[in-house]
């Protein structure tokens, strides 16, 4: 009994790593047939992802996606986009209706582990927040004892604030919406008294508003929100080329290669870390499934990490969000990734 129980247990693991086989670069091959990456993004949130009045999208989520296409077809503009809202986000996903999703989505274990997909990594330290109403004169948070909080539907900021005020003693009446523009357009108009949704949200909607000096967040973050890129579970080599997108453009601003030096030390690197991150030394494209320059490519045509957040989210944006957690690791933040090595 024991013999059969173990063969069955060896066949089961064997067919299991096969299936897994089988569908290793899946992702990647189809991505390259068809000439683009298919990637998810939010449904319009400056600073993330945001069309302008041509249809133009941009922004930091925005940016990883470019960022993907530049290292494998040498070519930022080779993206398509498909807004979603956050209900449609993970069906798009593990339907196979997008290759990728970068839509300021929060790393959960029960997304990483129970929904078949995977976390690529963390492009944005954030948390959760509220905005209100200057009027108000609220100081802090727990001040909003029986307020009626406008919510995004689908999202883990519902629960998060149910334990805020649940833990404070405190009541609330929801109100959720399946768009954040929506939820916005309650709070302009007075319907709730403070919206709830991760901070950088809050400064994204909130230059939306009518008078978008009446509002304030409130100080308070109630909750970790690590945001990041996501695939589906079951191909190794598009997580890998995903992931390290991501890292090439930390470790491009840890070592001060930017969208306009990088051609100049590409060719004459000034350590071998920027060596082998550039293509001068090692076959580390290769190992990826992409050219060797594939780092070149991102920092020319998308910046390094410093850059993308500057000019999308950062003193150089509408939003002006201080880098805060999201500096690198070394300027006081904790945005730190794994070498090119």
């Amino acid at each position: 009994m024991k013999k059969i129980m173990l063969s069955t247990l060896i066949t089961a693991a064997t067919l299991f790593a096969a299936v897994g086989q089988a569908h290793a670069g899946a992702t990647l091959d189809a991505v390259k047939k068809k000439g683009f990456v298919q990637c998810g993004i939010s449904d319009g949130l400056p600073g993330f992802s945001y069309a302008d009045a041509s249809g133009k999208f941009s922004g930091l989520d925005v940016d990883i996606c470019r960022g993907v296409a530049a290292a494998i077809f040498g070519d930022a503009s080779k993206v398509k986009y498909t807004p979603l809202n956050a209900k449609e986000r993970f069906t798009a996903l593990q339907s196979g209706e997008v290759d990728m999703l970068s839509r300021n989505t929060t790393w959960t274990s029960s997304r990483d582990a129970g929904m078949g997909m995977i976390f690529a990594g963390v492009n944005y330290y954030d948390g959760i927040g509220f905005l209100t109403h200057k009027k108000a004169g609220l100081k802090s948070a727990k001040e909003l004892d029986g307020a009626t909080v406008c919510l995004q539907a689908g999202t883990d900021t519902e629960l998060n604030v149910a334990d805020f005020f649940k833990a404070n003693k405190m009541q609330f009446t929801p109100v959720t919406f399946d768009r954040s523009d929506e939820s916005a357009k309650a709070l302009d108009s007075g319907r709730c008294d403070t919206l709830a949704s991760d901070q950088s949200q809050l400064y994204a909607l909130r230059i939306k508003l009518g008078k978008p000096d009446d509002f304030i967040v409130l100080p308070e973050v109630i909750s970790k929100e690590p945001l990041g890129p996501v695939v589906r579970r079951g191909d190794e080599d598009w997580l890998i080329i995903v992931r390290w997108t991501l890292f090439a453009m930390l470790n491009a601003e840890e070592m001060g290669v930017t969208s306009k030096n990088v051609e100049q030390l590409a060719a004459a690197p000034t350590t071998p870390d920027m060596a082998h991150l550039l293509g001068k030394e090692g076959t580390y494209g290769q190992d990826l499934k992409v050219p060797n320059d594939w780092v070149v490519k991102i920092v020319k045509q998308v910046g390094n990490y410093g850059e993308a957040f500057e000019r999308n989210v950062g003193m150089g944006s509408e939003l002006k969000i201080k880098r805060g957690l999201n500096a690198l690791w070394n300027q006081g933040g904790i945005q730190y990734a794994p070498p090119v090595r």
